[in-house]
């Protein structure tokens, strides 16, 4: 189960489920008689209406049913570690040794589950979700007509959670795949799978949003600009199609957003144009390659662009550049917005990984970025992306003293004290020279981004960057701004409590009025 803010974000795999009768007072599919005088309205909207009958006549053949099975052994270690709560496998071996069924040898369990997917080739090419066929041992593939076959996993990839397997047929139903850059928020889109193990289930909505990040802290999230919408999706819809009203498949359902473990109205899909990018890598050689630029970056809020001198608040922050990287090659540097890259418009710092991993490593690619106050263009070819943790906590502020210096330098109008790095300070922060570290902030300091212990390097003003040489100079440039005015610095902040290793990013500060 992965974990949202606000609500879990659950792959829809399938779950055993037990139903029971139900009475209702009402049937939510019928709408009430219009009165007389909508008559002619009501009926030109039902003529506009998709056709959601011809839509599932054509197209549910190419859906299947996809059931798997996976052996796990007693000493295998459970997905959440050692300290991961007991699952039932683990508990039936428990009461098998202790209470009479006798000691022995380690027992292996037979984990069942499943999910659907679509055929893309006529000769047994089929779609679906990595997570439904992950460490399986055998897939088992149902067709419409009662088929089974047994399937051949040709490749996974964890990252966009696409997978492909192979079935031994020829002659089959293949979907016609869409375009999911033209789907619009409030059109209508069907969802065709076997939820909760209902095979060839339909279910329709409309796409409620676009180029949604998950916020389940899966590793799909920064990948994947997820199409939202709201047909029912529940354990067992996983890796299954969804239509638009031409019946075309514009993206793979995956997830959904829930409180409860059941389909509460948020739905999340993989576009259909990145899953067959990854597909057909994977059918070709079992695994994806990435490009990699070699940046790490961060959004351009409001209070970045004006100190930046942008129009509007778009494009990725260059944090810091990776040395020998594709991106050093080039000539990017740190503090550079990238506005687009390959001609795509980066809106939003999110955009740049997908931009950048949709291409193949060697590929020339183009990266417009903004600096010093205007547009220029690099060429970059890619290296190969490797997959990686590089993001560094901000832990508490450091207190080292100035090499016995007590000169300090104010800047009443943010409320800080400036005084020189020390010798410690410069090895952790790698700083040859120049910088200011904030000694002090005021309790009636106005700035909301700056901490005691940060070491100022270089300052943002509309659009123009100048390196800080001394306290003295950053307190003089922080009085001849113009009041009200946002002022973005460079800060170099400790990343642990020993102060010997420190990020780096942009804060931006405005000035009172």
């Amino acid at each position: 189960m992965k974990k949202s803010v606000v609500a879990s974000v659950v792959a829809a795999s399938a779950l055993g489920v037990t139903i029971g009768a139900f009475t209702s007072s009402h049937s939510p599919a019928v709408a009430q008689a219009p009165a007389a005088g909508n008559a002619a309205a009501t009926a030109g909207a039902v003529r506009g209406l998709p056709d959601f009958v011809s839509l599932y006549e054509k197209n549910s053949p190419s859906v299947v049913s996809i059931s798997v099975s996976s052996t796990i052994g007693r000493n295998r270690p459970r997905a959440g570690g050692d300290n991961a709560t007991p699952d039932r496998e683990d508990m039936e071996e428990f009461f098998r040794r202790y209470f009479g069924q006798g000691r022995g040898a380690p027992r292996e369990f037979r984990r069942q589950g499943g999910g659907s997917g679509f055929i893309i080739s006529s000769d047994g090419l089929v779609v679906t979700n990595n997570h439904v066929v992950e460490d399986a041992d055998e897939v088992l593939v149902k067709l419409t007509d009662k088929r089974e076959f047994k399937a051949k996993v040709l490749g996974t990839d964890k990252r966009t959670d696409v997978a492909v397997i192979k079935i031994d047929a020829t002659g089959l139903p293949a979907v016609k795949l869409g375009n999911p850059a033209a789907l619009k928020v409030g059109e209508w889109v069907a969802a065709i799978g076997q939820p909760l193990g209902f095979e060839s289930t339909l279910t329709t909505g409309v796409v409620s949003a676009k180029g949604r990040a998950s916020r389940g802290g899966d590793s799909t999230g920064d990948l994947v600009p997820f199409i939202q919408h709201d047909a029912a999706v529940n354990p067992g819809n996983s890796g299954g199609p969804l239509f638009n009203t031409n019946g075309e498949v514009v993206a793979i359902n995956s997830m959904i957003a829930t409180v409860s473990g059941g389909f509460q109205g948020i739905s999340f899909a993989i576009p259909i144009d990145l899953a067959m990018e990854v597909a057909n890598q994977l059918k070709g050689g079992g695994m994806v390659k990435r490009g990699m630029l070699g940046v790490q970056i961060g959004p351009v809020t409001r209070d970045l662009a004006e100190a930046f001198g942008l129009t509007k608040a778009q494009g990725a922050l260059v944090g810091s550049v990776t040395k020998g990287s594709a991106a050093e090659k080039a000539g990017i540097k740190e503090g550079d917005v990238i506005l687009k890259f390959n001609d795509r418009v980066v809106e939003d710092s999110r955009d740049l990984p997908r931009y950048v991993t949709s291409v193949r490593p060697g590929t020339a690619s183009k990266v417009q970025i903004w600096r010093d106050g205007k547009t220029q263009d690099v060429s970059v070819t890619l290296d190969e992306f490797k997959d990686a943790a590089t993001v560094a906590s901000v832990a508490p502020k450091a207190t080292g003293k100035a090499d016995g210096k007590t000169d300090s330098t104010k800047a009443d109008a943010l409320g800080l004290t400036l005084r020189v790095p020390n010798e410690k300070e410069r090895a952790a922060a790698k700083l040859e020279s120049g910088g200011a570290v904030i000694a002090d902030v005021s309790d009636k300091s106005p700035v909301r981004n700056l901490n005691e212990g940060d070491v100022i390097v270089s300052v943002m003003r509309k659009g123009r960057s100048t390196v800080i040489k001394s306290p003295a100079q950053l307190a003089e440039i922080i009085k001849d701004a113009e009041k009200g005015s946002t002022l973005a610095f460079r800060v170099k902040r400790p990343a642990d409590r020993a102060g010997g290793e420190y990020t780096e990013f942009f804060a931006p500060e405005k000035l009172p009025e």
